[in-house]
């Protein structure tokens, strides 16, 4: 028998969509396989967060659960029907129901219709029956690249298993990919219902993205920031060489037109560029010669446009 869905999550029974949510996306990333390698316990309890997730996380799902309809592992629970309480016996013994659905020849064909049908709806083989499967809800990790170029991903099941997912270039944080069909399946030869895996993206060191654009920091020196050079920056798909224009400043944004996310539908993005000038590690006594030269000799004060409405 399964776990009591808010249990696992370790929400309230009124917790909102909302906490349930947030409870859901903390404890799947710390549970995740990839994290645990090897570990069947955390592989279990993952699988455990999943299928929860899976009954309250889904609104349609935790009505018919908080209602009794449907158990903790999302399966239909039979539908108490007491014939005795809604009939009354005619004269020749038989049974008429008071809902206006016609008589039974005695009690064994009541419940063989009862429990016979029921039988047949569970295992899907009633005839003329036929209901869509649940849908599934995941959760993946994918690293910044991955996310911003594409990739193909194995999305862990609860049984074990695992379902193949595209993940298209661009694709957020938080943003949901809906697999038709990879659902739980359906009763009577009705459609299976569909996968929804969430995706959390991991931050990269290097780069950061607004849209399609991505951002990056790159470090220059004095000499660089005075005289100008052509430097080496990454880019998604490699180095290219960038003019750095004499006077350089710190914070400076240079843009590296289509060089950023590349998506199925719309316009690539461009790469941005910010400037830092440092300072070297060691400073010997020539340099420190050259920096008072400069302090003598040129008349400019790096801060006057800042006080100058203060």
């Amino acid at each position: 028998m399964s776990e009591d869905p808010y249990k696992v999550l370790g929400v309230a029974k009124d917790a909102s969509q909302a906490e349930i949510k947030k409870a859901y996306r903390k404890l799947a990333k710390s549970l995740h396989p990839d994290l645990h390698p090897g570990d069947k316990t955390k592989v279990a309890e993952f699988q455990a967060v999943s299928a929860a997730n899976d009954i309250i996380g889904d609104p349609d799902k935790r009505k018919r659960f908080d209602a009794g309809e449907i158990d903790a592992s999302g399966q239909e629970r039979p539908q108490r029907q007491y014939y005795r309480e809604h009939a009354h016996a005619d004269p020749q013994g038989r049974y008429a129901s008071s809902a206006g659905h016609g008589d039974f020849e005695d009690l064994s064909d009541v419940f063989s219709d009862l429990f016979g049908a029921r039988a047949q709806a569970r295992t899907g083989r009633a005839q003329g029956f036929a209901a869509r499967g649940g849908d599934a809800r995941y959760h993946l990790q994918v690293s910044f690249m991955d996310a911003a170029t594409g990739a193909k991903r194995a999305v862990p099941l609860p049984d074990g298993s695992a379902i193949d997912l595209s993940i298209p270039a661009g694709v957020r944080d938080g943003q949901t990919l809906r697999l038709r069909g990879k659902g739980q399946p359906g009763f009577g030869g009705g459609p299976a219902g569909d996968a929804y895996v969430e995706i959390a993206v991991s931050p990269h060191k290097v780069f950061t993205r607004d849209g399609f654009d991505i951002e990056v920091e790159v470090p220059i020196g004095f000499d660089e920031a005075v005289l100008g050079a052509k430097i080496e920056v990454p880019t998604l798909s490699g180095k290219v060489s960038m003019s750095i224009p004499a006077g350089a400043t710190s914070g400076q944004r240079l843009r590296l037109k289509g060089r950023g996310i590349k998506p199925a539908k719309g316009a690539q993005g461009d790469q941005h560029v910010r400037l830092k000038i440092v300072t070297p590690r060691k400073i010997d006594a020539e340099m420190e010669a050259i920096a008072r030269q400069w302090r003598e000799h040129v008349d400019d004060d790096p801060r006057a446009t800042l006080w100058r409405d203060l």
